[in-house]
């Protein structure tokens, strides 16, 4: 491989894992390669059908039920817990208005 060949992988993989993507290698039947890459692809993607997707995929190889208290679990990692916000906001009765 020529120099400008080798840059150009590496920028490339450079570039997907700034998105967060890793490249491997996925070994499986000749009958089953679409769906492989269409299951990939789709798991790539960022947004509720890739989660959902992935729920289910987890699910079915585990044989067990998703996790619950993903929502409450985010919300104790925010780095705004214990930080003693004051949230209140003063009281104004609004103004006058003509009828």
């Amino acid at each position: 491989m020529s120099i400008s060949q080798k840059r150009a992988i590496q920028n490339y993989r450079s570039r997907l894992s700034a998105q967060g993507l890793t490249r491997f290698e996925v070994l499986g039947r000749r009958d089953d390669r679409d769906l492989i890459r269409s299951v990939a692809r789709r798991l790539a993607e960022k947004g509720p059908d890739a989660s959902q997707l992935r729920a289910v995929v987890s699910q079915t190889i585990t044989g067990r039920p998703p996790r619950k208290g993903g929502i409450l679990a985010a919300l104790r990692r925010s780095p705004l817990v214990g930080a003693d916000l004051d949230l209140s906001r003063p009281r104004e009765e609004g103004r006058k208005v003509a009828i």
